[in-house]
């Protein structure tokens, strides 16, 4: 196939994902795919085992398990399916991801409390430790690796050690940082990480993929509570029938994301796309700063993935027509989610270089016009 005729995007997607992708990953759609394949089955077992690896070199006591569906499916799997009978999870929101989780857990009736720092400041890790001493029914603890409501980054490693200090199962939402900052499963001590294809490996929509302690999944066997989410059965299946899927799977997406992770390789593993995603950040950053926009979060917590700017206090200002204006430039940005301040964010991550940063911080400046 000849990838030098696809046409190009008419703009870059600065978002949380779904994000640019490159025009190899797309060309690697363009074939299609049989389920029951074992050529295709091979290929889900080789993504299978470098996630794995990309999360730990102890490969034996960690598996990975993909699942159809957006990164939330993924997370409502995990919830339902490690969550047993009369379990109790504590969730720390800081954001509308973490509040999700919560809203997950009561929609499938699980008991739940929530310690719910804000939108503007991490988990309260004192707090953490008293509400894990003080209840000893809770089971289990979730948190939010990369917040994209904000762009906040929380300390999972901080958190693992009071959360298996108590022996609780520990899931975290790596959703927007998984392969965009190197994170080590057996120092987190996380029992179950999860992620999407359409984020820092650079791939389309279509699945996510939840890496988990065997041990830990194999506990989960007839918990479930969805058919479909059933978050074991879907690894079981994938294990003794070498890479097949229960139900129809996202052929197409999974191409490209297999595609997507030998570019990962290619760019130098996860170091070099962490370096390069905060070189895009830094750069953003500080140009955005010297326009006079200020940045949500103070620098102490922000991640790299994600950025959120107060919006300007000028009466002409509108998010929408600064939008627009942006579009036009070749730039698709993300409005604010924060409840307590008018904002809008800008993602660092996807195909996407410091030379593209530059060239954002001028269509910014030529923006500011109308306002001004």
């Amino acid at each position: 196939m000849d990838i030098k005729n696809l046409p190009d995007n008419p703009y870059l997607l600065l978002t949380p994902g779904p994000l640019s992708t490159t025009k190899t990953v797309k060309a690697a759609m363009l074939r299609d795919w049989c389920t029951w394949d074992d050529d295709y089955k091979a290929l889900v077992q080789e993504v299978r085992t470098k996630l794995t690896r990309l999360a730990t070199d102890k490969i034996d006591r960690y598996t990975s398990v993909l699942m159809q569906g957006s990164g939330t499916f993924c997370v409502e799997a995990i919830i339902g399916t490690a969550l047993p009978e009369g379990g109790k999870l504590l969730a720390l929101p800081n954001g509308a991801y973490g509040d999700r989780i919560v809203q997950i857990a009561k929609t499938l009736k699980i008991d739940c409390v929530f310690n719910d720092s804000g939108e503007l400041d991490p988990p309260d890790l004192d707090k953490l430790d008293a509400t894990l001493k003080a209840d000893r029914a809770i089971t289990h603890v979730a948190v939010v690796h990369s917040e994209t409501t904000t762009g906040m980054l929380n300390p999972i490693e901080k958190i693992g050690k009071i959360v298996k200090g108590y022996g609780k199962v520990f899931i975290v939402d790596a959703m927007s940082s998984f392969g965009g900052i190197a994170i080590d499963l057996e120092a987190v001590d996380c029992d179950f990480i999860v992620s999407s294809a359409n984020k820092c490996i650079q791939g389309v929509p279509g699945f996510g993929f939840v890496i988990a302690k065997k041990d830990a999944l194999k506990a989960c066997k007839g918990q479930a509570r969805s058919l479909s989410l059933d978050l074991y059965d879907q690894w079981n299946t994938m294990e003794n029938d070498k890479g097949k899927w229960r139900y129809t799977s996202p052929t197409h997406v999974v191409r490209a994301f297999h595609q997507a992770m030998k570019e990962l390789e290619e760019e130098g593993g996860i170091a070099k796309r962490e370096a390069r995603y905060r070189a895009n950040h830094r750069i953003l950053v500080a140009g955005m700063r010297k326009l006079g926009f200020k940045t949500l979060l103070p620098d102490a917590y922000q991640g790299h993935f994600i950025t959120s700017f107060y919006s300007p206090e000028s009466p002409k200002y509108d998010f929408k027509t600064f939008y627009d204006k942006l579009k036009t430039k070749g730039f698709v940005i993300y409005p604010g989610k924060v409840s307590k301040a008018s904002a809008f964010r800008i993602g660092n991550i996807g195909d996407v270089y410091p030379a593209d940063m530059e060239r954002l911080v001028k269509a910014v400046e030529e923006a500011m016009f109308w306002w001004d």
